[in-house]
């Protein structure tokens, strides 16, 4: 089941009209740690509430289906969510809106794989964006990220910035990064960016200026073909930004995925593409091809993106050899395992989203179903042979 991300607390109590949202960490009512002035107390019963009373605790947060009322003698600061968010836990950081009551996941303790929404902005607008992208000032979002990161938990593995565009405040997202190299020196930090902006020497000097062991910018280059890539992010001139900002940041030493989304545009020439990409950019540390999401712009625009990955997965095994053959780490997202040839298969990796992941149909009649190592469903099953097993 995909979890509920955000939504609207049923109640809230005691927070201060000087500003206008707050960061808040959750912790065990019996946590001895050291307290925050961010921290609530979860309470899924009576008994923690009253727990979480007698250690002095000044925030609750209590999740129920409205059956668990608050003593009167609580005067702190409250939230109370409905159950289907039970999800939430000990080390989970949430933001909160004052007034509308509103709040969002920022990041699960629990999660291998948590993100962080930099931006709406973005000078692309892709034919197929999972994220379409609004004229707004959403600057409050980097300033919420960076109050956010002292509750990040170090052991935290990865972490993934995304947008819209996450350079479009570059300076201001640099500070950002930079808080990610003093207080998470061991995560693998993910940045997701049209690539453009490092066609400026003075923002590739200042993410080389970083220093974090372990970061990363995936950047998507869509088509060896200038007028095909510019075409499906909408921009004129927008590919020989994007090159130009990959070979500066590899000309810095630092650590580069390329991303080929496939549809009916980019998918007939996928070999072509990894064959340039092979012979250009062999340099890159890792090449994601991934399959369409039918979700946000690609819904809109169905009629002239969806393509049958069986229409197009002999080429894109040919993408793949030539890739290997120049000592390219390569993987293969978001497509149903079963339609791939097999020489794919040890390069065809699950998705980290679980929306993605599940049985369709066909599956059920699948001798293969119970040894394949995870499934996907696009929501629409629309491949013209027969399944075996499915995974992305």
């Amino acid at each position: 089941m995909t979890l509920p991300l955000y939504g609207t607390a049923s109640q809230s109590a005691g927070f201060s009209s000087d500003r206008a949202r707050s960061v808040v960490r959750l912790r065990s009512a019996d946590s001895t740690a050291e307290r925050h002035a961010a921290d609530f107390a979860v309470a899924r019963t009576p008994n923690e509430i009253l727990r979480a009373m007698d250690a002095d605790w000044s925030s609750i947060f209590v999740v129920s289906d409205g059956s668990i009322d608050v003593p009167g003698t609580f005067n702190g600061r409250l939230i109370a969510v409905p159950q289907k968010y039970a999800y939430l836990a000990d080390g989970d950081v949430l933001g909160f809106d004052h007034s509308s009551r509103k709040f969002r996941t920022l990041f699960r303790r629990n999660s291998p794989h948590n993100s962080f929404l930099v931006t709406e902005r973005c000078n692309n607008y892709c034919l197929m964006c999972s994220q379409p992208p609004k004229d707004v000032d959403d600057r409050w979002i980097l300033k919420e990220i960076k109050e956010s990161l002292p509750f990040i938990d170090p052991a935290t593995h990865a972490l993934t910035f995304t947008g819209g565009e996450t350079l479009s405040d570059w300076e201001n997202f640099m500070a950002v990064l930079k808080e990610c190299r003093d207080r998470l020196p061991a995560t693998a930090i993910q940045v997701l960016t049209n690539g453009r902006a490092f066609a400026n020497s003075e923002i590739v000097d200042a993410w080389k200026g970083i220093c974090h062991p372990n970061l990363m910018a995936a950047i998507p280059v869509y088509a060896s073909v200038d007028h095909i890539h510019d075409h499906v992010v909408q921009a004129k001139g927008a590919f020989d930004e994007t090159v130009l900002g990959i070979l500066k940041l590899k000309d810095r030493g630092q650590r580069v995925e390329i991303r080929v989304v496939l549809h009916a545009l980019t998918a007939p020439i996928i070999e072509e593409t990894g064959r340039w990409i092979a012979r250009n950019l062999s340099f890159v540390d890792h090449v994601a091809l991934m399959g369409l999401e039918n979700t946000g712009f690609a819904i809109a625009n169905d009629a002239i993106l969806w393509m049958d990955p069986m229409d197009y997965r002999d080429g894109l095994a040919k993408a793949v050899d030539h890739l290997i053959a120049a000592g390219v780490n390569v993987s293969v997202y978001n497509l149903p395992k079963c339609v791939l040839p097999r020489s794919i298969w040890p390069h065809a990796l699950q998705s980290i989203s679980d929306w993605k992941n599940g049985f369709v149909e066909e599956c059920n009649r699948c001798d293969e179903k119970n040894t394949c190592s995870g499934f996907f469903t696009t929501g629409r099953p629309r491949f013209s042979r027969g399944v075996s097993a499915i995974t992305s």
